[in-house]
Parts: structure tokens; C-alpha cells; sequence
């Protein structure tokens, strides 16, 4: 059977190949400990689940709402954005309801790109943002990330015969994985780039209300005012953990929206009706959970910084999302060292190498979930750092080897101590 030749645009993907060593670990007969998806454990609040509820008792609630879902809920986003930004747009041009902001996001490029087009996208970054472009049949260029630049794009560092062929630029702060935030500054200049070269500018933004110091993260939309060339996508994913509900929405410029309603409108219908009815109670309803979810992520964050430095990882503490991105001492090879972890000791995280090649030599570890792993583990009469503590790691440059086990160092390699097992690569 012959495929069509646009999937061989797909990055390779990573973790398909860690989904392999997970199933190894399970046929091996270890408990799985899956830390490699940023998904909340956290309760949905009781007024949402209660709008969704109500719902099942209306049989007008369960036909097509077509594709710009429906009138109430593209206000009660418009009316968000005031209460949350003080930006104001028009809920009937400006705001497209999503199955989930990655819908938005991965059909973009298919409104803006023609084939051999490129866009600019974050490396390391969202895998979704690259497949995207791929399935647009553009041309992805990564904008390596730096720590020493804050995690921002140095926007003149981009070749020229790059900017010629560019037509999109794709953002996303609070930054998944590295953590990132960046300041309005960075928007100013983002937008002005985007104007000099006639690019549309797209910021993911997801992790909107996940700035752990309690601040609000800027928004595109406060910097281009007459959504003149941006947009601007959201999720109730994370803020409201309606992950598997799969609700998301657009904001932005007028044709760009329009663009995207199109393509839209021949994928799909947009979800149950009472789905979106328990968006708008998210929206419009109390907002007091977002600061409980703030301080038990941070409760959290704190507890998993030090289970990785009680074995001497050293990690640099997460301002914002849900993931601690934890350079591997020494580099070294990111889905190895993750395969290896989990098919020896059933713990999975998530490898560097699949947010792009400036995330090779780390491994990103979601710790939203960590009260729920401590709990399966303490069933077993056991504690969750025990997990932590059998990893021992080696510096390539220096002569200690990290971890409980007291055994000689070998240079240059990372080392699993496992009980008397012990891994090395």
C-alpha cells in the first residue's frame, strides 16, 4: 500500500519509541510509573461538572453545534479575555472554539503555508508545532533555544534565505518544555519582527494561569492591540484540568480566524453540546481554583527538585508549567537514558531529543502527578523517591558517580544502579 508522501515530513518520533520500552517494562512485570505526559491529577470543579450534568437531561444538547460551536460560549471567551487581559474582541469574527487548542494549532499551517513555505518554530518545542508544518508540506526551521538568552529566540540569528521563504512564526510561553516566560518586551519585539517580514505570529498558550510565582504571563493580544497579524490559541486543559474533555479556543486577527473556521468546517463538528456548556461555566464561573492549583504545583515542584537533588541531580527550579527540565549530567544520549530507566525500573520520562535537537542530553519529567505516583508507591511499602534514588549518574568530566549505591565511577557514561543490576551506557 502506497501512503501519501507527506507523512515522511513527520519527525521521528521519540516517544513512540519510549512507548515500545514501556511496554517492555510491563511485559517484564514492573509496575509502571508514567511521567512523561503532562496530564493533571486534579479534580475538575464541581460547578463545571454540574453544567455538564445538566445537560444530559436536554435532548436539544445532543445535536451538531457545527463548526463555530455556539453563540454563548464564543461570548463568554470574549468576555474572559476582558476580565483576564482587559483586551476586547469581537466574539462573532475574532474567536473560534477548538476541540482542544493542538487542533488549532496543527491546522494553522494549512491556512498560511503553501507547500515549500517555511516557518519559524521553537527548538527545543511542542513536537504537535512541527508536525503540523509537515502536513502543510512546509518547511520547519527550529530557533535553537538557549539558557543564556532566557529560552528566547534570537531573532537575527535567522538567514536571510530562511526569512524569504517564511510566512509563520509559532511561539508558545509559558514555555513547554524548558519552562521559560517571556517578558512583554519579548512580544514588542516578536511583533515588530513579524511585521518587518510580513509573517502571521502564532503563540500556544496553554499554560496561561501556570506561572507558579502567581503572575499572568503577557498575552500576544496585549501587544497587537488590532489583532493585526496575530493569533492567539488557549486551553481548558491545564487551567481547568478538562484535558480529556478537549477544550480549546482562538483568538486573533478577523482572516485568520475566518481561515481556520474553514478548514474546520470540514473536519469536524465541534463536541457535544454539554462540553461546551461546562467550558462556559469554566469561564464565566469562580475563578478561586486557579490559585489552589498554582500552590499545589508548587508544593509539588518543590517536593520533585528535591527528590532529584537528593541524589545529587541537579535541576534548575521550574518558573511556570507542570515539568522540570533536568539537563542529564554530562549530556549524553536522552532516549537511551529514558529507555533504559524504564525498562530497568519502570519509571518513564520524557527525552529531550523529542522537542528537537536543542533538547538532546535532557530529560523532561511532568510532576503534576507526583502525589498520585507517591500514593501507588507507598501501597507497595515503598517511597516514591526510592525510584529517584536507584539512578546514579556520572559526570563525563568529573570522577563522582551520584546515587546510593557507593560503587567506583566509569567515565564518561551514565550509570543505573539498580540493586545489585547495574546499566551502564
Amino acid at each position: 500500500m502506497r501512503l501519501a508522501t507527506r507523512l515522511q515530513g513527520l519527525q521521528a518520533n521519540v516517544f513512540a519509541d519510549m512507548d515500545r520500552a514501556k511496554q517492555e517494562a510491563i511485559a517484564a512485570g514492573l509496575p509502571l510509573w508514567d511521567l512523561s505526559l503532562g496530564s493533571s491529577d486534579l479534580p475538575v470543579a464541581p460547578h463545571i461538572v454540574a453544567a455538564i450534568q445538566d445537560s444530559l437531561q436536554d435532548s436539544h444538547s445532543f445535536g451538531y453545534t457545527l463548526f463555530g460551536a455556539t453563540a454563548d460560549l464564543r461570548r463568554a471567551i470574549a468576555q474572559w479575555l476582558v476580565v483576564k487581559f482587559g483586551v476586547e474582541v469581537d466574539p462573532e469574527t475574532e474567536v473560534l472554539p477548538l476541540i482542544g487548542s493542538q487542533e488549532g494549532t496543527g491546522h494553522l499551517p494549512l491556512a498560511v503555508l503553501n507547500p515549500g513555505d517555511m516557518a519559524l518554530l521553537q527548538n527545543p518545542g511542542y513536537p504537535s508545532h512541527y508536525g503540523g508544518v509537515a502536513l502543510a508540506g512546509g518547511v520547519p526551521y527550529g530557533m535553537e533555544l538557549r539558557p543564556e538568552t532566557g529560552f528566547l529566540p534570537q531573532f537575527d540569528r535567522i538567514p536571510g534565505d530562511v526569512l524569504a521563504r517564511t510566512r509563520l512564526m509559532v511561539l508558545s510561553y509559558p514555555h513547554n518544555p524548558t519552562t521559560a516566560i517571556a517578558p512583554r518586551e519579548f512580544w514588542e519585539e516578536a511583533l515588530a519582527f513579524a511585521r518587518r517580514h510580513d509573517l502571521v505570529l502564532a503563540h500556544d498558550f496553554p499554560y496561561v494561569d501556570f506561572a507558579l510565582d502567581g503572575s499572568l504571563p503577557p498575552s500576544v493580544l496585549q501587544v497587537d492591540r488590532g489583532r493585526e497579524r496575530s493569533l492567539e490559541f488557549f486551553s481548558l486543559s491545564k487551567s481547568y484540568h478538562m484535558g480529556g474533555l478537549r477544550v480549546g479556543f482562538a483568538v486573533g486577527n478577523r482572516e485568520l480566524i475566518g481561515a481556520l473556521r474553514r478548514i474546520k468546517a470540514v473536519v469536524d463538528f465541534n463536541q457535544y453540546r454539554g462540553i461546551l456548556r461546562g467550558a462556559i461555566a469554566a469561564l464565566t464561573g469562580p475563578q478561586d481554583g486557579l490559585g489552589h492549583t498554582q500552590q499545589i504545583l508548587r508544593e509539588r515542584r518543590d517536593a520533585a527538585v528535591q527528590a532529584f537533588r537528593a541524589i545529587g541531580w541537579t535541576v534548575p527550579v521550574p518558573a511556570a508549567t507542570m515539568y522540570l527540565w533536568a539537563p542529564l549530567p554530562g549530556g549524553g544520549n536522552s532516549l537511551r537514558f529514558c529507555q533504559e530507566l524504564v525498562k530497568n525500573t519502570g519509571v518513564a520520562l520524557a527525552p529531550g531529543s523529542g522537542f528537537g535537537s536543542a533538547g538532546e542530553g535532557t530529560c523532561v519529567w511532568p510532576w503534576c502527578s507526583l502525589r498520585r505516583f507517591c500514593r501507588r508507591r507507598s501501597r507497595r511499602s515503598a517511597n516514591f523517591s526510592d525510584k529517584l534514588r536507584s539512578i546514579a549518574v556520572l559526570h563525563s568530566d568529573e570522577t563522582r558517580q551520584v546515587g546510593l549505591q557507593g560503587r567506583s565511577p566509569r567515565i564518561g557514561s551514565i550509570r543505573l544502579s539498580l540493586g545489585r543490576k547495574t546499566v551502564s551506557f
